[in-house]
């Protein structure tokens, strides 16, 4: 999430009660999550083992539980006791919760030619394309943008929070939310099929490419980035901070394991689980999902494995 305008270090030091060491003279532009950060980020780290990717990541500014560690030339670190725990107060300073107030919200924006039936809710910064068809009961959530010529069934919901969570062992709640201040990018001619589900990034974007066409009941994780032009069939899941590459074709209810990339034009075959990621251009069946023709071979060579026995236990 970038800010209205960047802040200084030692503002964000005195909103969360830092101690600050490093370069104190810089303006923070935003905050991320590891896997999103940017110059000019401000991210948090509250576990020794993820010490040096943070102080060693794109990321200026680091909210971290120590003292103790070597700062990069030009960066600043920011001491808490609870780098999460600030982590939150800077995203309720910046993207607060609200309730709605109105079905849609009065800062939405829709192009010419759009329609918008009935209960449909839109929140606040949120903007729709031209020529777009928006069905009954789907819930456009904030930050939320939608290009032209798309169709978004009946049921879907657009810019739901992320499932993703900070873990203490240590406390009553284990697990508490990392509180979502992203957004969803749609490009256009897409079309999103009844009952879909697609979160918005954790301090990031999630993105469905040009083209890209889903069934019913799909899921799309945060910090996704689907390509263009990618087929996706009912109940398929695909869990955060995975990279679609363009042309992918996922069947019916294959699941997407976190943090992989499936290249392009790679097809996976109905009822596939997928791991780790896939090169481009093949066809891909089972778990884990393997080069389908390979695949077939070995279920053929495993469903002939008790006539092999019998012949080997009677000599």
């Amino acid at each position: 999430m970038k800010f209205p305008a960047p802040v200084s270090v030692q503002w964000i030091g005195d909103l969360i009660h830092a101690e600050i060491a490093g370069n104190t003279a810089a303006s923070v532009s935003g905050i991320n999550e590891i896997h999103k950060v940017e110059k000019g980020d401000l991210v948090f780290v509250d576990h020794p083992k993820y010490y040096e990717t943070c102080l060693n990541s794109e990321a200026d500014f680091i909210i971290i539980n120590t003292k103790d560690v070597s700062i990069p030339d030009g960066k600043t670190i920011l001491v808490v006791d609870e780098p999460f725990e600030a982590y939150l107060t800077i995203v309720n300073h910046f993207r607060p919760f609200v309730p709605a107030a109105q079905t849609i919200s009065s800062d939405a924006v829709a192009g010419e030619g759009t329609v918008i039936m009935p209960n449909v809710f839109i929140g606040p910064a949120v903007t729709i394309g031209k020529n777009c068809v928006i069905h009954p009961n789907v819930s456009l959530l904030g930050y939320t943008s939608i290009g032209d010529n798309v169709v978004i069934q009946a049921g879907a919901v657009i810019g739901s929070d992320a499932f993703y969570y900070n873990t203490k062992k240590n406390r009553p709640v284990w697990y508490k939310r990392m509180q979502s201040c992203g957004s969803v990018v749609i490009e256009n001619d897409v079309e999103i099929g009844a009952g879909c589900t697609i979160d918005r990034g954790v301090t990031a974007e999630t993105r469905i490419g040009a083209g890209t066409k889903m069934d019913n009941m799909v899921h799309i994780g945060h910090d996704t980035t689907v390509g263009k032009n990618c087929l996706f069939a009912a109940q398929v899941g695909i869990a955060g901070g995975t990279i679609i590459e363009d042309g992918v074709t996922l069947w019916g209810q294959v699941g997407v394991s976190k943090t992989l990339t499936i290249g392009a034009n790679a097809v996976v075959l109905a009822q596939s689980g997928v791991p780790s990621s896939l090169a481009g251009g093949k066809t891909y069946f089972g778990y884990p999902a393997e080069d389908a023709s390979l695949k077939r071979r070995e279920l053929v060579w495993i469903k002939r494995i008790p006539e092999l026995w019998k012949k080997v236990m009677e000599g």
